[in-house]
């Protein structure tokens, strides 16, 4: 066996395993505890805009120090400078980008790599909300309606458009340096 087929493989058998432990997951999160059987994921108010990690972390700082190590928050900063400007890698190295709150260039930086918002969808109505039960003692209707304003994890399969629908086409040819 030659170095390079264990080292494809290797990647294909990790990237399976990541994506079932990803499935499992999201089943976990929505089944009810009492029967084990998965809910109805509410859906988020529409209309809602990108906030960027700076919000997140102000009451997710936890979960942000992890992303902060995690190579999702590097995205952007991988690209070589000369394709963050390029459409086809900015959808899958920034967060929103082609939506009109999403990234758009360094004037949005909060955006740039695969940040809360790209699994769990803009953010703007759960930071308000929040905002407003941090004021107050939170109730557990609070609560409710804090955690409905957001996606515990986007529908359609989002980690599939950029790491998934890649490995049966050709990605872009680019240039390392």
């Amino acid at each position: 066996m030659s170095a390079i087929w264990r080292s494809r493989s290797g990647r294909t058998i990790g990237a399976t395993l990541v994506g079932i432990t990803l499935v499992v997951l999201a089943v976990v999160t929505l089944a009810k505890p009492e029967t084990g059987v998965a809910e109805e994921a509410a859906s988020p108010p529409a209309d809602q805009n990108f906030v960027g990690t700076k919000k997140c972390a102000a009451c997710h700082f936890p979960q942000f120090r992890t992303w902060k190590k995690d190579e999702h928050s590097k995205a952007f900063e991988i690209l070589p400078a000369k394709y963050r400007e390029n459409a086809e890698c900015l959808a899958c190295h920034t967060t929103g980008f082609g939506m009109p709150s999403g990234y758009k260039d360094a004037s949005t930086s909060d955006l740039a790599g695969v940040t809360c918002e790209s699994c769990h969808g803009p953010g703007s109505k759960h930071a308000e909300l929040a905002l407003k039960f941090v004021e107050e003692d939170i109730t557990p209707e609070g609560e409710a309606a804090v955690r409905s304003a957001i996606h515990k994890l986007q529908p359609g399969n989002i980690c599939i458009k950029c790491h998934e629908a890649k490995r049966h086409q050709s990605h872009m040819d680019f240039d390392k340096e």
